[in-house]
């Protein structure tokens, strides 16, 4: 690289997909269903980091993230949390979830968070 020149940046696939393959086991396999349910459900979210962790925005790779995930060893929990950010479309009445914790993610798991990351990124 020449002096001065700035190494190029990952796209932001590439950074997801970075961060989740450094992850300890079992983070790395939690991680990587979260990925593939998260980008199953809403293909059109643009993967990114986020406070160094794996997000999603809408609206491209420059949007507001509106899910995100934070690995278990990285926080030193012994869960996953799987958070909506304010951008996240869930407003129901006064009181809804925005984080769940994730110890490990089933099929049958996938199934009821799908939705839900969907009406998360809905318009």
């Amino acid at each position: 690289m020449a002096p001065g020149a700035k190494a190029a940046k990952p796209d932001g696939t590439e950074a997801v997909l970075a961060t989740i393959a450094e992850m300890p086991e079992p983070d790395r396999t939690t991680a990587t269903k979260l990925h593939e349910m998260i980008m199953a459900a809403v293909p059109d979210l643009s993967p990114r980091l986020w406070y160094t962790q794996p997000a999603y925005a809408k609206g491209g790779p420059k949007g507001k993230v509106v899910v995100f995930f934070r690995s278990a060893a990285k926080d030193g929990e012994r869960y996953f949390s799987l958070g909506f950010s304010s951008a996240a479309n869930l407003d129901d009445g006064n009181v809804w979830p925005t984080s769940y914790a994730v110890t490990k993610l089933t099929s049958a798991d996938a199934k009821r968070l799908t939705p839900i990351v969907q009406q998360a990124a809905a318009d």
